[in-house]
């Protein structure tokens, strides 16, 4: 429980003892100081919630009081009392941010009231700026260097605060170029324990068997051919921090079982060594693939999924999360053009519309891809659809009846109807009209799928009508 200081500044003995008894009576933290210089001191010290000040006073007075609190901190309430009491200096006190004004002789039950009354404002007000930044922290554009406000996204936000600081083992699975390396990243960072510890990347698919486990595990001098010398694995360099392994689902049998023993015990061997080597290294691990098909096929092993599988985190395509492409083009728009130097501001109302009919397979990374491509073959201040990649320029689009604002950029968001239209046609189309199976991909409830379905007039088309949704379903 919080505990409620309030500060006491008079130079009259006898207002302060009064006071601080009924005050100190009714449950509070009570300071007395005997003018303004004292209050100060204790001020920076004890950071009271409440100055009751005498506005009268030697050296510093009631108001200079107030002004010098107001500078140190603005949210602790000064209330000042005066047995002069006027209506120019309670004008003025109220005008230099005093939250209240009272005068002498002070009454029991009117300074309790008003002490009540700004506590009652401090809970009000706390409870309004906790509410606010939770309303943003759902609504975060950006998250390290995750960029997306989708839904989808801000689960993942969520969930990495979750586990970040734990040691749980997390297996992130989404498309090639998804950014399954920036959410590894973004744990790592979240992660209080480790944040400041190595955090490692191993592209496992892009090494073979033998130069794998030497790389992860390190050798010694010996072990074979051109081992001239003891090398340090990547386990022992991530040691109190995180290792990332991407592309998983490429370890041999006999990689899988050296992983599953260190994620069991901490513990492995370097390549033609017998000396057991002891290691902490919280592991995550990525894949594009499915892991539970391969188990079934026999290439991955199912304990090992476990292992690596108390967390799952699903990274949605980009073609499933087009809302966010405004932030996305802007991202890299800023991004590159700063890369190559370049004095580029916009892109064209035609541009957006091409990107938001495209699908994206290489996701993320392609539309990075298309954007820096788009600012090297620009030759003016904003992006045209001559600059893009001929694929992109023969894709044909809908006509849209965007409004056109001054940033093409603000204008995505309506001309995405049309692709969100599209989503939504592919996933009813993907799960043959059925809606329950339908909600279930785009990651909505039905009630919101039969909604967006009536807002973007697809309740209309037979194709996705109650009878398609009854067939799908027997």
């Amino acid at each position: 429980m919080e505990i409620k200081r309030i500060l006491i500044v008079d130079d009259e003995p006898l207002t302060r003892k009064s006071l601080y008894e009924i005050l100190k009576h009714e449950g509070y933290q009570v300071f007395a100081a005997e003018d303004g210089k004292a209050a100060l001191t204790i001020i920076q010290k004890e950071h009271p919630a409440i100055v009751i000040s005498d506005l009268k006073m030697p050296q510093l007075n009631g108001l200079e009081l107030l002004r010098q609190i107001k500078s140190i901190d603005s949210t602790i309430a000064v209330v000042l009392m005066t047995a002069y009491g006027s209506v120019e200096s309670a004008v003025e006190a109220m005008r230099e941010g005093a939250f209240d004004y009272i005068t002498k002789p002070i009454i029991d039950s009117e300074i309790k009231i008003v002490i009540k009354r700004i506590f009652e404002q401090k809970m009000l007000f706390d409870e309004n700026r906790f509410l606010k930044k939770r309303l943003e922290d759902n609504q975060r554009s950006k998250f390290h260097s995750l960029i997306g406000q989708n839904q989808h996204m801000q689960k993942i936000y969520t969930l990495i605060e979750t586990i970040a600081s734990t040691n749980a083992g997390v297996l992130i699975q989404g498309e090639s170029g998804t950014g399954k390396r920036l959410i590894a990243q973004a744990i790592h960072s979240s992660d209080t324990h480790r944040h400041d510890k190595p955090f490692i990347e191993v592209s496992c698919g892009a090494l073979p068997e033998t130069l794998l486990e030497s790389e992860l595990f390190g050798h010694v001098k010996g072990a074979f051919t051109t081992a001239i010398k003891d090398r340090q694995g990547r386990f022992e360099a991530a040691d109190g921090g995180t290792i990332f392994l991407d592309e998983i689902d490429t370890f041999s049998p006999k990689l899988q079982v050296k992983l599953l023993r260190v994620l069991q015990e901490g513990e492995f061997e370097r390549v033609g060594d017998t000396t057991t080597i002891k290691v902490d290294a919280r592991v995550i691990a990525a894949t594009n693939q499915d892991l539970s098909r391969l188990i079934k096929e026999g290439s991955f092993r199912e304990d090992l999924y476990y292992r690596l599988n108390v967390i799952p985190i699903f990274i949605p395509p980009l073609r499933m999360r087009k809302d966010d492409l405004p932030l996305l083009v802007e991202h890299f728009l800023k991004k590159c053009t700063h890369k190559q130097k370049k004095n580029i501001h916009d892109i064209s109302e035609e541009v957006l519309q091409v990107l938001c009919a495209y699908d994206w397979p290489g996701n993320v990374r392609e539309l990075e891809n298309v954007m820096e491509r788009a600012v090297i073959f620009c030759k003016g201040a904003v992006i045209e659809k001559e600059d893009l990649p001929d694929f992109l320029k023969e894709l044909k689009v809908k006509a849209v009846s965007a409004v056109k604002t001054p940033s093409a950029i603000r204008s995505l968001k309506d001309s995405l109807k049309d692709s969100e239209r599209a989503i939504v046609e592919q996933a009813l189309r993907e799960c043959k009209g059925n809606r329950k199976k339908t909600a279930q991909l785009l990651q909505i409830n039905r009630t919101t799928l039969y909604n967006k379905m009536k807002e973007l007039g697809l309740l209309q088309d037979s194709s996705w009508g109650d009878d398609a949704e009854t067939c799908a379903e027997q």
